[in-house]
């Protein structure tokens, strides 16, 4: 995923840098960690997180390895508890940026639909 920042910047391409980025989102169950911390304004405690994702622990950490090795979370140990918040606020708007996206492509992927589902059917179609 992202390296430290010397070994991309200026070496690498933006949009190289943006994939992997990109690759760090690439897991549903990283989307749904990330949503629960955006939901929360401050920080949230492990076994939250747990608790609303359903992942055994083991699982639970290699998501939020991949996450912060992107630098999409941070993580602070207080005791035996381990809590993790957003690294930044940009990550929540992204997430918020994506729905919408998502809801227009599905505004117009229906419209397609009902449009192509009232196109009259050929004679050769209407034979198969």
């Amino acid at each position: 995923m992202l390296a430290v920042p010397g070994d991309w910047v200026g070496e690498r391409p933006l949009y190289e840098v943006k994939a992997n980025l990109f690759k760090g989102l690439a897991h549903p169950l990283r989307i749904r960690v990330l949503e629960v911390l955006a939901a929360d304004a401050d920080e949230v405690a492990v076994t939250t997180l747990l608790a609303e994702t359903g992942l055994e622990p083991s699982h639970l950490s290699q998501h939020l390895g991949v996450l912060r090795r992107n630098h999409l979370v941070v993580a602070e140990r207080r005791g035996s508890q381990v809590y993790y918040r957003l690294a930044y606020p940009q990550v929540a708007d992204l997430l918020v940026t994506a729905r919408e996206l998502l809801g227009q492509i599905l505004v117009t992927n229906t419209a397609q639909l009902a449009l192509a589902e009232a196109l009259p059917t050929t004679a050769a179609g209407a034979r198969r």
